[in-house]
Parts: C-alpha cells; sequence; structure tokens
C-alpha cells in the first residue's frame, strides 16, 4: 500500500536510515536526527512540488516497510522513481510491486515523459529491479551537492515504453 509520509512512520523510517548495508547506496546511514530530516524534506516534498516518495506500508501488518515513488529535487538529473526498502522486507517482491505503481502514478498522474532511477553501478539489487521494470541503462549522470561525488547510473525509460510495457503484461 502507497501513502504520504505521516509522523507514525518516523521509527521505522529512522531504523532504515540507520542501517549501513540498506543505505551503502543512499547517500550512507544517517543519525535519527538526519533521518528526520530526511523524512520531513520528503512529506515537504508533497507540498511545495505535488509529489515525493511515498512511504510503502505492507497491507497485512501495516508496517512500514520502505519509501518509493517520484523524486526530483533541485538539480536533479531528471524526473526519477526512486526506492529504498527495509532489508528484512526486501526480496519480497514489495519494491517491484511498489515501484510499478510509482511509475504508474508518474505517468498517469504527474505527466512524466520518462522516467529514471539514478543508481550506483554496484548496487545489482536496484540494476535487477530497474531492468525488471524495463529500465535501461542511460549511462553516468552526476547528482548535485551534497550527493555530487556519488556514481550512479540514471537507468531509465519513456512513458510510451512504460505504457506498452503496461498493456502487454
Amino acid at each position: 500500500m502507497l501513502r504520504l509520509p505521516e509522523r507514525r512512520d518516523f521509527d521505522a523510517w529512522a531504523e532504515f536510515c540507520a542501517d549501513p548495508e540498506q543505505m551503502r547506496f543512499l547517500g550512507g546511514a544517517q543519525s535519527r536526527a538526519a533521518a528526520w530530516r530526511d523524512m520531513a524534506m520528503r512529506a515537504g516534498a508533497w507540498q511545495t512540488h505535488g509529489f515525493s516518495m511515498f512511504s510503502v506500508i505492507e497491507r497485512d501488518s501495516g508496517l512500514w516497510i520502505g519509501r518509493i515513488g517520484p523524486w526530483q529535487p533541485e538539480g536533479w538529473p531528471g524526473t526519477e522513481v526512486g526506492w529504498g526498502v527495509a532489508r528484512e522486507y526486501a526480496g519480497r517482491g514489495y519494491a517491484h510491486e511498489a515501484a510499478a505503481a510509482a511509475m504508474d502514478y508518474a505517468v498517469d498522474v504527474l505527466g512524466w515523459t520518462h522516467i529514471i532511477h539514478t543508481i550506483h553501478p554496484d548496487n545489482a539489487p536496484s540494476i535487477r529491479l530497474a531492468a525488471r521494470l524495463g529500465s535501461e541503462n542511460g549511462g553516468p549522470v552526476t547528482l548535485p551537492d551534497p550527493l555530487s561525488a556519488f556514481r550512479v547510473d540514471a537507468w531509465g525509460q519513456s512513458a510510451d515504453r512504460w505504457r506498452a510495457r503496461r498493456q502487454a503484461a
């Protein structure tokens, strides 16, 4: 289930952000205070841009399991659908299901014509997910400060390609 981030998500959000393995390709592990700023920034983007990452909620338990959705802060190299799922939920299909729903949202509601996923070249699980979604590696891009030193490639596809995949499924 996708919904806007809420205050009740914070403890799980902070645990996710504190996990060095989960955050290895997402800017590094964060303190609880930094995680609060991260969550508040993403929630604030809903107010200022009308879109941002969703909280991913496990339907049966109601637990927060990740953040997935449209993302384009100032200076970003494109219109991105990004993802991050807590380690204990990785590999269970949640990221694919939520990312596909977020791609639908980006194309159908936001009207995006192209979607990228900025992924470190060593992040094999995210590369597999991007490929499973039908995205292709468009090569290296530069993120804005303070992330400009991170190596990332822009995996992506056009909205037309996404719609065609959706219709074929």
